[in-house]
């Protein structure tokens, strides 16, 4: 499902975009798919706009050639999220018109959250950077940064009017990345301090933890949490590390 098709639909279509137009028979035979299935896929595949069906009888199928079918895929998944990012003012809207039964608690519930893959974990950061309010603390490889860099996270700070502050582990070569960001608000982490670690807090109030990070060859994970005790422990090991790391000067 990466890609928007399933098993047996990527199966369906490069087995058309290999072999040329066949019919469903044909593709039911040579894939051996129950019959009904392969008129279902065949179906999933025209309404995605991937495959087209001729008038001719028996009526063949045709996959679309592999660029257009991925700018079709990519094109409709865009539209997709388009129109989700309009609904979300009028879904808004109706839930909150939607009565709460739950009791309501002036002490916030501690919530964890473990987040797979550079996407989600992209996402969790975006979403941070996008409200925090008083400060927002990041300590991190050269790696960790780098990628926060390419992945345009760091320009948020660019014209910030929040407080910031960045503990890197990064070489003279990588300091580049801070070069439009105020340099009293980034620091150098010791050499003796291990290149493992990686965490953001926000706010004093939530805490995102790499448990895997950009040094690691395998896929990242992290876990996001609003819990105060951890909060509070990882804001005491940065203030700690901050007081005795030096400035990046030009």
């Amino acid at each position: 499902m990466q890609y928007g098709l399933t098993s047996n639909q990527s199966k369906v279509f490069i087995y058309l975009g290999k072999y040329g137009a066949k019919t469903a028979p044909e593709v039911c035979k040579a894939l051996k798919l129950p019959r009904t299935e392969t008129y279902h896929l065949l179906s999933a595949l025209q309404n995605k706009g991937i495959v087209s069906a001729t008038f001719q009888h028996p009526i063949q199928f045709t996959a679309s050639p592999l660029n257009k079918a991925i700018w079709i895929l990519v094109n409709a998944e865009k539209e997709r999220v388009k129109s989700l990012e309009h609904m979300e003012k009028g879904l808004s809207e109706l839930w909150d018109n939607i009565p709460t039964f739950d009791s309501l608690h002036d002490e916030v519930e501690e919530k964890f959250q473990m987040l797979q893959g550079a996407n989600q974990i992209q996402s969790k950061i975006t979403e941070m950077t996008d409200n925090f309010k008083d400060e927002f603390l990041i300590l991190g490889s050269e790696k960790d940064y780098i990628k926060l860099y390419h992945g345009e996270f760091l320009e948020s700070f660019v014209k910030s009017k929040q407080q910031f502050r960045l503990l890197s582990a990064c070489s003279d070569k990588t300091t580049y990345i801070f070069d439009n960001l105020e340099r009293k608000n980034i620091k150098k982490l010791d050499k003796d301090i291990q290149n493992h670690l990686c965490f953001i807090l926000k706010d004093d109030s939530e805490l995102l933890f790499f448990t895997k990070n950009a040094n690691s060859t395998t896929e990242p994970f992290a876990m996001w949490t609003n819990s105060k005790s951890l909060v509070y422990s990882m804001k005491l090991l940065f203030e700690s590390l901050w007081t005795n790391s030096k400035n990046i000067h030009l």
